[in-house]
């Protein structure tokens, strides 16, 4: 959703996940590759990069998968950017590498991207993710610091299950089945839950705002040709 309205093309982009091969981020690789085609996957084990990147080439035959334990190298190709690491310490990624328009998706809970970062580029889009509204706008008698009847996504297949009758755990686990993803999605238009708006840093980010980001963007992408040579990592 993101993507396009900053002027990005999802369908001949690149994604990058960050956090590669983790429960999440394994499933957001695999499920990105189908649609985008071009992921580069982020981790600090090899062994598991390879293991995820076969994972892919295999499901999705003819899709270019780059496996490295470090991002600054590809971030400038970048356009979209999901984060998903638990690193609580270090800069997940380096906001001045990011391509105009870019949109990061930040999964990760505590955030993985810092509002600091993310004001010196504002040409570039961060997002929260996994926020759903539930019909009815229900009271869930506690505050889980969401406007009222939205949930993260975790708490809304909960939701979803009960509404199902179906009272099990589902994608708890390492291995994350993309076909139980897939069953998630066909129950949530079945019972009427939606995708909440994009938010940044806990607000809901307007239109306005968002053209805003998205007039920056196109403005340094006239010059970001002669800004690469910069962007290089030295060797």
């Amino acid at each position: 959703m993101a993507v396009p309205l900053m002027g990005g093309r999802i369908d001949r982009g690149r994604a990058m996940v960050v956090g590669a091969t983790g429960s999440i981020g394994a499933v957001c690789a695999r499920l990105l590759a189908l649609a985008v085609g071009d992921v580069v996957l982020i981790a600090p084990r090899p062994e598991r990069l390879i293991e995820l990147k076969q994972q892919i080439e295999h499901e999705v035959p003819g899709a270019q998968v780059i496996a490295a334990t470090k991002a600054d190298a590809y971030l400038a190709d970048a356009d979209l950017i999901v984060t998903t690491t638990s690193a609580l310490t270090d800069r997940v990624i380096a906001f001045e590498r990011l391509k105009p328009g870019a949109v990061v998706c930040d999964v990760a809970r505590p955030p993985n991207v810092r509002r600091a970062d993310a004001e010196q580029r504002p040409d570039v889009l961060v997002i929260e993710s996994g926020e759903i509204r539930l019909p009815g706008e229900p009271d869930f008698g506690f505050d889980i610091d969401l406007p009222r009847g939205t949930a993260y996504a975790c708490l809304a297949e909960t939701a979803l299950l009960a509404m199902e009758g179906r009272f099990e755990d589902y994608t708890i686990g390492r291995n994350i089945e993309i076909e139980r993803v897939k069953e998630m999605y066909r129950l949530m238009k079945k019972h009427g839950l939606k995708l909440a708006g994009l938010r940044s840093f806990g607000k809901y980010l307007t239109d306005d705002e968002i053209a805003q980001k998205r007039q920056l963007a196109d403005a340094r992408r006239l010059t970001y040709g002669e800004k690469l040579v910069d962007l290089q990592p030295v060797s």
